[in-house]
């Protein structure tokens, strides 16, 4: 599913399409660098669409807006320890993110080194934890990524398990630590190839996920692999210009069904996270408008933004996110773009900890 962009074109909406429209000032010392103690301590803000009222919580609140005829809708991806460090084997440092597993020894990535690494580069990664050397070969281009092979019989994700960094994102300013391991990775992810975490979900733990399911809270799972597209700045003051990458999902015929009997009982469909919001739009972009949601696998870079008609979506966990990013457009979608600054404003003059380790939003 390649290029899907839709918004509105009238009047005011369309005139709401500049980059600049989408920035705020953030304080450094809000950058969440570490994930709260607790999972579900983390503070939730809540904003009503409706009214556009804004009031603040702790995460655990949730548990009290959410009746038993909702139904939550969580990205099950686990995230790679897709960050690589090693040498070249003439002597120059080199840093490789991994993008994309292709096959058992086979991927996509991103590298960083004084000077691009052509076919048939030869690269050893050290592991920080035990003896042992990753041997890497790059074997062309594919697009902006490098195509590159591991030489061993093992599998990709048993290698990267053992040489591997989890890729914490740019702003958060320092190395990964031991904790990262677990933190940054939800409590129910399992299925193995993101390279960022599906951070709205980092706030469930399971005596919570618990409560939610005695109180009757219907829960399903998708599959969106986070790409490191998601940190990729957009370029363009013109902001229907900018492309997305593109990002694999998986929409199964389990929560197609169960999004039908939400709707049925006339419950909301709650999206935990954007990536959530992404797949399940995406999947509804594939269906005729009167219809049901069918399932979808497969590829999208669908890009969300003011003037887009939601029609699967009817509430969302979401975190704070980057000014200019395809994220605040996302959510200026799903609320206008002054109740979103608003809240904003209101969330800094509280201290409000932001992005992937910082809390959350129940925008409803």
């Amino acid at each position: 599913m390649r290029g899907l962009v839709f918004v509105g074109h009238s009047g005011k909406l369309a005139a709401l399409m500049q980059l600049s429209d989408f920035d705020y000032n953030l304080p450094d010392e809000l950058i969440a660098h570490y994930p709260a103690e607790n999972r579900s301590a983390s503070r939730l803000l809540q904003l009503d669409r409706m009214t556009g009222e804004v009031s603040h919580h702790s995460f655990r609140d949730l548990l009290d807006m959410l009746t038993s005829d909702d139904l939550l809708v969580f990205n099950d991806t686990k995230v790679l320890p897709a960050r690589l460090l090693g040498h070249k084997t003439s002597g120059g440092r080199i840093e490789i993110l991994i993008e994309r597993l292709l096959s058992d020894n086979e991927a996509i990535a991103q590298i960083r080194a004084s000077k691009s690494p052509g076919a048939g580069t030869r690269i050893n990664v050290k592991s920080a934890s035990c003896d042992g050397v990753l041997e890497i070969e790059v074997t062309g281009r594919q697009d902006a990524f490098f195509k590159i092979r591991f030489d061993s019989s093992r599998s990709a994700l048993e290698l990267l398990q053992q040489f591997g960094h989890m890729p914490l994102p740019p702003y958060i300013d320092r190395q990964d630590e031991p904790e990262d391991q677990t933190r940054y990775q939800t409590v129910y992810g399992c299925n193995p190839g993101a390279v960022a975490a599906p951070t709205a979900g980092l706030h469930f733990d399971e005596p919570l996920l618990d409560a939610l399911r005695d109180k009757g809270v219907d829960m399903a799972f998708i599959t969106l692999h986070v790409g490191s597209g998601t940190f990729q700045p957009v370029r363009t003051d013109d902001i229907k210009s900018h492309q997305m990458h593109s990002e694999w999902i998986d929409v199964s015929a389990s929560a197609c069904q169960k999004i039908k009997a939400c709707r049925a009982r006339g419950g909301r469909v709650v999206a935990v996270g954007t990536t959530s919001v992404r797949s399940l739009e995406s999947a509804a972009q594939m269906c005729p408008s009167n219809g049901d949601l069918l399932p979808y696998q497969g590829e999208t870079d669908i890009f969300i933004y003011p003037g887009y008609e939601f029609r699967v979506v009817d509430a969302m966990i979401t975190n704070f996110h980057l000014p200019r990013s395809t994220l605040m457009m996302l959510i200026s979608a799903f609320a206008c773009r002054e109740q979103i600054m608003n809240a904003y404003a209101q969330a800094i003059k509280e201290r409000y900890r932001f992005f992937s380790y910082g809390d959350a939003m129940f925008i409803r």
